[in-house]
């Protein structure tokens, strides 16, 4: 008797599985089924900034910058930030991923019966082999990634950091937009850059001529003290590798073994998003904490900057502090004033405000090192741990070439949200 009533339940969820479209097809409109099932994500280390509108321009103090930096409000699509600027230690993860590939590529570490993939120079890497650096056999093969002859310090055998070198690849969405032959091939979209990763160190001995800073460009990469640190000495270029990378590296592990789908790829923040989410939700917030001065009612410096005449180690920094120094802003993050300028992606002009959409606005400009100094500049945000207090207001544009690396510019990444922003539930 049971075993019928038990077919009998079968028969009828098979039934009302049939009468729902689930096993065949029933002529009505239901959508691809079996999609994904999207519920959002919540990435590690950063925070939710959500969409809304500001009011960019020229701030209360620079009244003759109004006539290049016209005030105009737009609006922002939500997005997530990195609570901190990218850290050394965060960084050293990548140099160091690099430094292995190039290892495994030496010592011919591939998947067992992989072939070579189109557009790939070799086959897929297998990262669970080891790599011996301290076997014979190995590092005989692996003597190559080291300084040889001369370039050795004292004789000390270390690793050559000019051969730390990565490819990425970008879609160039502007080109393909305006493209009108519907016959054009993807890979005339498809653009990839070869690039050093390693940061350069001597920016600290570089940006400062008649100053002892030698201490700082042998150890600040290096030296664990310095792990939680904003990392310096990258470009923009490597800023957007480190995004690349990031991105494979997460879409690699969540998807490829969780199956979670990746919202979208890890980018620098447009200047923008940068102003909106600086000023923390506060309505033409001259500084992320809000008011219109860089101490608190207690005389206490708010931020890593350089205070009065050049007293640099008032505000308890000489140089760069840990990331998550001083008070967060109300969104969660710290420093958008101060310890380092943060690349944008967005290219730099003066009179940007005049014509830029008011949807989501910026300027992307990607051209070769080679092309005019002008279309190299892309905007830089937040003023540094040099700079007098103009700089951290939230509203005060400056630039770097792309090219160029500093021992105050650093970075962070953003994540564009997918769905419906989070504040309109």
């Amino acid at each position: 008797m049971k075993r019928v009533i038990n077919l009998s339940l079968v028969a009828l969820l098979v039934f009302m599985l049939s009468a729902c479209g689930g096993s065949r097809e029933t002529g009505d409109l239901t959508g691809v089924m079996n999609r994904p099932v999207w519920k959002g994500i919540n990435p590690y280390g950063m925070v939710y900034v959500p969409s809304g509108t500001l009011m960019i321009g020229t701030g209360d103090q620079d009244v003759m910058n109004t006539f290049v930096q016209r005030p105009k409000e737009v609006s922002i699509q939500g997005f997530y930030m990195d609570e901190t600027e990218i850290t050394n230690n965060e960084y050293r993860q990548f140099t160091q991923w690099v430094r292995d590939s190039i290892a495994h590529v030496i010592l011919e570490h591939w998947m067992e019966d992989a072939e070579t993939p189109d557009g790939m120079e070799h086959p897929p890497i297998d990262w669970d082999l080891p790599v011996e650096w301290d076997e014979e056999e190995d590092a005989d093969l692996l003597d190559e990634m080291f300084y040889q002859g001369a370039d050795r310090l004292n004789g000390a055998k270390s690793l050559d950091i000019r051969k730390f070198k990565y490819t990425y690849f970008w879609y160039d969405w502007q080109k393909a937009a305006k493209n009108s032959d519907p016959s054009a091939s993807r890979s005339d979209f498809i653009k990839k850059k070869e690039i050093a990763v390693y940061p350069d160190t001597l920016v600290w001995v570089r940006d400062f001529a008649y100053s002892y800073n030698e201490p700082m460009a042998r150890n600040y990469f290096s030296h664990p003290a310095y792990d939680d640190y904003p990392v310096v000495g990258v470009d923009w270029h490597m800023a957007n590798a480190f995004s690349y990378w990031r991105t494979n590296l997460w879409n690699k592990y969540n998807a490829g073994e969780k199956g979670v789908i990746q919202s979208e790829d890890y980018r620098l923040p447009s200047e923008h998003e940068w102003e909106y989410a600086a000023r923390g939700g506060r309505d033409m917030a001259p500084f992320p904490w809000g008011g219109y001065y860089v101490r608190n009612a207690k005389g206490c410096l708010l931020a890593n900057f350089k205070p009065g005449r050049g007293n640099y180690p008032e505000d308890g920094g000489f140089y760069t502090v840990k990331a998550d120094a001083y008070f967060p802003n109300d969104y969660g993050l710290f420093n958008m004033s101060g310890n380092v300028s943060e690349w944008t992606e967005s290219a730099y002009y003066e009179n940007a405000y005049s014509f830029l959409s008011d949807l989501n606005p910026t300027i992307t400009n990607r051209v070769d090192d080679e092309a005019d100094e002008i279309q190299k500049r892309k905007v830089v945000r937040g003023g540094s741990w040099k700079d007098v207090y103009h700089f951290l207001q939230t509203s005060t544009r400056d630039y770097e070439y792309q090219d160029t690396t500093k021992s105050h510019i650093g970075f962070r990444n953003v994540l564009t949200f997918m769905g419906r922003s989070v504040n309109d539930f």
